[in-house]
């Protein structure tokens, strides 16, 4: 398998951090600026005192100008809890480059970012269930591991379960935090029943379809004729005449359930991004990720 990252590229991503758009509160100590107020050295605002108050806080100067108590606030640098989230079925394998590749790369990508600042990383593999994860890594000494589990991983024999899958990490993972789904959303069950065990206060949610060339065009995928096709996931057949007017439906077809994904991401507050693996990795990490605010 060829690298994950290149250096130049590990280089760019040193600049960046992972950005949650919910208030989400670590346990230790991170780099990043929370919105909560605490007790680091970075001034937030005032308050009115009131009876109890931590006295060393109060401002004195002020006093001494306005003749009234306000309290001294300041944000507070904490972790963020981030977990990546990657299909691994079957389907991941189609396509030039293969979805696979590509969602193992964005998954680096994410982890290296969450791992260089320091912030709690935990990444999970799913098919019908979650098949494996890696839990708890923290700094930079965990990024060849990060690596070399998501190398070693490879594509399940199950049929994809999103719902169960999402439904084991909500399960597993109290702690609250950005949960990134990397995914071609290609399953059965219903999407809104599967969405919604990570919907809510505790997770904010980026779900990233994955899609090849070859399946937005089949064309592309040398698909022409009169063809047997085979579901890889569970089997199921299908014999159809690859016409022009067929081609086109189906495109109509795939459009149509893409903007379902988005529909039932956007309905629950989730941040949406739909990709192709013909677009470098480099180009949706550095550009739309960042401009849709999940890194900065």
């Amino acid at each position: 398998m060829p690298d994950l990252l290149t250096p130049e590229f590990m280089h760019r991503l040193d600049r960046l951090d992972v950005v949650s758009r919910k208030l989400l509160r670590g346990s230790m100590q991170g780099e990043r600026r929370s919105k909560q107020k605490g007790q680091s050295v970075e001034f937030a605002d005032y308050r009115n005192y009131v009876v109890g108050d931590d006295l060393r806080r109060i401002d004195w100067n002020l006093y001494a100008r306005l003749d009234k108590l306000f309290l001294r606030l300041f944000l507070e640098e904490q972790d963020l809890s981030v977990n990546v989230v990657f299909d691994t079925t079957r389907s991941m394998d189609y396509g030039n480059p293969p979805k696979f590749l590509y969602a193992k790369q964005l998954a680096a990508a994410l982890g290296y970012v969450a791992l260089t600042h320091h912030n709690r990383l935990s990444v999970f593999a799913f098919a019908d269930r979650v098949v494996s994860q890696l839990d708890g890594l923290r700094g930079h000494r965990p990024v060849p591991r990060l690596f070399d589990f998501l190398e070693r991983t490879p594509t399940s024999d199950s049929p994809g379960d999103l719902g169960t899958a999402l439904r084991d990490i909500a399960l597993r993972q109290r702690r609250p935090g950005v949960l990134v789904v990397v995914s071609d959303f290609l399953d059965k069950g219903e999407l809104g029943d599967a969405l919604r065990y990570v919907a809510g206060p505790r997770f904010d949610v980026i779900a990233v379809q994955v899609l090849s060339p070859q399946e937005v065009d089949p064309g592309k995928g040398g698909v022409a004729g009169d063809l047997r096709l085979t579901d890889v996931e569970d089997g199921d057949v299908a014999e159809v005449s690859a016409t022009s007017v067929l081609v086109k439906k189906y495109r109509a077809t795939l459009e149509a359930y893409c903007q379902h994904v988005r529909e039932q991401c956007v309905r629950r507050g989730f941040t949406y991004l739909n990709v192709t693996t013909d677009v470098p990795v480099e180009t949706v990490i550095l550009s739309y990720f960042r401009q849709r605010g999940v890194l900065a």
